[in-house]
C-alpha cells in the first residue's frame, strides 16, 4: 500500500512541470554574521537568514526555486543547496564551475526544483561551515496541517577552525592518538575490525539543536495526543551522532528528504550531512520528553523537550553515556518506498578511500584529490554502480553532489538500501552504490567530514 505522501515523493522524481510565473520576485537571503551564547560565552558565528531574520528556507513543491542570495560577509563565499539536484553551475561549489560569491555581492538562483523534502545549505567555501554557515532547506509536498518542527543540529568550538586544522595536519591534536590505538571490534553487518579505529578526532565544547545548548534547551509545545512530526538535519562538520527519542514512540518516516517504508524507532544513527523526517506520538499527559542527539564515540550531546500542558523541564547535563560506533545494520533495514528508475547498468567503478596517517592526508586511491580532479567519469542516460572501499581508520560520510543513489550491497552482500544522497562508510567497509547518471556536468564527490575534505578527500566525477 502506498499512501498519498509516499505518492507524491514519487512524483518528485519525474519530469518538473512549473505552474509559476517567471517574473514572481526571488526570496531574499542573507549570508552573515549573528551572536550565539553558549555555554554562558558569546559565541560571533555565521548564518543564512531570510528577510524577517529567520534562519534558512521553507518553499513549497511545485514552484521554481528562486532565491536572490546577498554576502554580507568580509569575505567570499559559497552555498551548496545540499539534497536539491540543479544545474551544475547553480550547485554552490566555488569554482566548480562558478565563481564564489564575493564580499557585497548577490546572485540570483533560479532552477526548476525535482525534490521534496527536508535538506539543508551550507558553505562549500574552506572551514565556513564549521562556523555554522548553514540553515534548514525544506521543500513541502503540500501545505498540511500536521504539526512539525525542524532541528538543525551544529558541533560548536570556540577554537578558530583554521587553527584546528593546521593542528591536524602538522601532526598534532585530536587525531595524533589514533597511531596509538589499539584494535576496536566492531560488528558492522558481521565485520570484525582489524585495524585501529578511531570515531573522532576533534573535541568540541559543545552540541548545538537549533543554537542551544542542553543548559538553554529548546522546548516544543505540543498538542496533548497527536503526532509531530520532527524535521531533523545533522549539520555537524565532524560528528556523526545517535538520536534518542527516549520513552517517546516515533516512525522514521523519510531520510534525506526521501520517503521510506515507515520504521518504528526508539534511538537511530545520523550521520554528517543525513537528514531523517520523524513523527512522534505525543502523549496524553502533562509533562516534558527530552529527546537527544548524542556524539558518535563521545560523550557530549545536545537535546530538545516536547512538552505537554506546560510540563516541567528536567535539568539535564549535555553529557551523557559514550555514543558507540556507528555501523551499517541499521541502515540495511531501511526500505524505500518507491524505486528510482532503473536504467541499463553500464559501468561499475571501484574506489579506495584512504588516507589519515600523521600527516593528516586523506584522499582516494592512495593519493590526496584536489577539488577539480575528475576520479570518474559516466555517460548520461546509465545506470553506475560505484563501490568504496574504506581502507581508512575513520567513517566516512560521502556525499554525491547533483544526484541520489542506493546502497546495493555491504562487503558483497546485496542489500535494498533507500535512496539518499549521503552514506556513512565504516571503517575496513566495501559499500556499493547504485545511481542514475542523469544530471549532465562535473559534480563534485567528497567526505562530508569538513577536515577530511579539506584535506584531500574531496574530488569530482564527470560526464563523458
Amino acid at each position: 500500500m502506498i499512501n498519498r505522501r509516499q505518492l507524491l515523493q514519487a512524483t518528485a522524481t519525474l519530469p518538473f512541470v512549473s505552474t509559476a510565473r517567471a517574473e514572481e520576485a526571488p526570496t531574499k537571503l542573507v549570508v552573515g554574521t549573528r551572536m550565539l551564547d553558549v555555554k554562558g560565552k558569546a559565541a560571533k558565528v555565521f548564518g543564512i537568514t531570510d528577510a524577517s531574520g529567520k534562519p534558512g528556507l521553507s518553499v513549497l513543491y511545485g514552484n521554481p526555486f528562486n532565491v536572490e542570495l546577498t554576502n554580507s560577509l568580509p569575505e567570499p563565499t559559497a552555498i551548496h543547496w545540499h539534497g536539491l539536484t540543479p544545474p551544475v553551475a547553480l550547485d554552490g561549489v566555488p569554482d566548480l564551475p562558478a565563481p564564489p560569491l564575493q564580499p557585497g555581492e548577490t546572485k540570483v538562483y533560479t532552477f526548476n526544483n525535482k525534490r521534496v523534502g527536508t535538506h539543508w545549505m551550507h558553505s562549500h567555501l574552506g572551514l565556513q561551515e564549521q562556523q555554522l554557515l548553514a540553515a534548514p532547506l525544506i521543500v513541502k509536498e503540500t501545505e498540511g496541517s500536521e504539526a512539525e518542527h525542524v532541528v538543525m543540529l551544529h558541533d560548536f568550538t570556540f577554537r578558530d577552525p583554521a587553527e584546528i586544522l593546521a593542528e591536524l595536519q602538522g601532526g598534532a591534536g585530536g587525531h595524533a592518538a589514533h597511531m596509538n590505538m589499539g584494535g576496536m571490534k566492531m560488528d558492522s553487518m558481521k565485520m570484525d575490525m582489524k585495524m585501529p579505529v578511531m570515531l573522532n578526532d576533534i573535541a568540541y565544547d559543545a552540541l548545538l539543536a537549533n543554537d542551544r545548548t542542553l543548559d538553554d534547551p529548546e522546548v516544543v509545545d505540543v498538542g496533548a495526543g497527536g503526532t509531530i512530526r520532527l524535521r531533523l538535519i545533522n549539520g555537524a562538520s565532524a560528528t556523526n551522532m545517535w538520536v534518542d527519542l527516549g520513552t517517546l514512540s516515533g516512525e522514521l518516516i523519510a531520510v534525506d528528504g526521501n520517503v521510506i517504508r515507515f520504521q518504528k524507532v526508539t534511538r537511530f544513527p545520523l550521520a554528517i550531512a543525513q537528514r531523517a523526517d520523524v513523527r512522534i506520538i505525543v502523549p496524553k499527559d502533562a509533562g516534558a520528553w527530552p529527546i537527544f542527539f548524542q556524539s558518535e564515540g563521545a560523550a557530549l550531546r545536545a537535546g530538545i523537550f516536547l512538552r505537554v500542558k506546560n510540563g516541567d523541564i528536567a535539568k539535564l547535563s549535555d553529557q551523557g553515556p559514550m555514543g558507540e560506533a556507528i555501523d551499517l545494520k541499521f541502515e540495511a533495514s531501511i526500505r524505500g518506498a518507491f524505486e528510482p528508475e532503473k536504467w541499463p547498468l553500464k559501468l561499475r567503478k571501484t574506489i579506495m578511500l584512504t588516507g589519515g596517517d600523521s600527516g593528516y592526508d586523506w584522499g582516494f586511491n592512495g593519493k590526496p584529490a584536489m577539488m577539480h580532479d575528475v576520479l570518474f567519469r559516466v555517460k548520461q542516460g546509465e545506470q553506475v554502480e560505484l563501490s568504496l572501499h574504506n581502507m581508512t581508520s575513520m567513517a566516512h560520510p560521502m556525499h554525491l553532489h547533483g544526484h541520489y543513489f542506493k546502497m546495493a550491497a555491504v562487503n558483497g552482500k546485496k542489500v535494498e538500501g533507500p535512496v539518499r544522497d549521503t552514506i556513512l562508510i565504516p571503517p575496513d567497509m566495501n559499500v556499493s552504490l547504485r545511481f542514475n547518471a542523469d544530471n549532465p556536468g562535473t559534480w563534485a564527490f567528497h567526505c562530508h567530514h569538513l577536515y577530511h575534505m579539506n584535506s584531500g578527500m574531496m574530488a569530482a566525477m564527470g560526464y563523458a
